[in-house]
């Protein structure tokens, strides 16, 4: 699956994008002028959490939130 797939299929479960993403994890403190200021396993088990994401797409959205966008 092409990570393009994953944020699609991330964007139809949620109905969130990655600027929705990015927005939020700025709001929990998770991201501190546009860089990460945490590990991927908190933003994994927050997302597992709250979006009842799977462990792949929890990283998909991580990766975005690192500045990946393919």
């Amino acid at each position: 699956m092409s990570f393009q797939a994953y944020i699609d299929n991330i964007q139809k479960k949620t109905g969130k994008s990655p600027d929705d993403f990015k927005k939020l994890a700025e709001e929990k403190g998770f991201l501190q002028n546009g860089a990460l200021t945490v590990k991927a396993t908190q933003v994994t088990d927050w997302l597992k959490e709250e979006f009842e994401l799977g462990h792949g797409h929890a990283m998909a959205v991580y990766a975005s939130l690192k500045g990946k966008t393919e």
